[in-house]
């Protein structure tokens, strides 16, 4: 059996947040445009968990967590004209870009990055590093392990 792994995925929450994700209860998680995230994905295997963060928000922060139910596949907004995602040099033949599809686990009580910063045992995160833009992460499991204590309740 895969070793199971830890992910975390950035979503800006007025475009599409964890809300939306337990509203639909599974949906691809599309629109990546980073070679280095696209990767990271291509690494994802079925069951593997992931924190949903909303950044570009005030504040940004953890909002949930959720598990892989399906790996890559070819995004089918590179080949939407109409799409803010649209590669024109992405072919059907040749796909540049992948999607994954995901279900929701639990809503967290809002973690937010000042919190999350001021975690010693959060430190190494990628998330925390200075100029860490990827919309996906690999996630250490200690850490994924202390996101989850930090969702408890008091």
């Amino acid at each position: 059996m895969a070793k199971q792994q830890f992910w975390l995925l950035k979503s800006e929450p007025d475009v599409f947040g964890f809300a939306d994700l337990v509203r639909l209860g599974e949906s691809p998680w599309d629109g990546v445009r980073n070679y280095q995230a696209r990767n990271y994905m291509r690494d994802m295997k079925i069951g593997d968990n992931i924190i949903i963060y909303h950044s570009n928000a005030t504040p940004p922060g953890i909002a949930g967590l959720a598990r892989v139910t399906k790996t890559t596949h070819p995004d089918l907004t590179q080949f939407d004209p109409t799409s803010d995602y649209y590669d024109p040099k992405s072919t059907v033949e040749n796909p540049r870009w992948d999607q994954i599809l995901l279900e929701p686990v639990k809503a967290l009580p809002f973690i937010s990055l000042e919190t999350l910063k001021q975690d010693a045992a959060l430190e190494g995160m990628l998330i925390l590093r200075k100029g860490n833009r990827l919309s996906v992460t690999p996630v250490e499991k200690k850490h994924y392990q202390h996101i989850l204590k930090l969702g408890e309740p008091k």
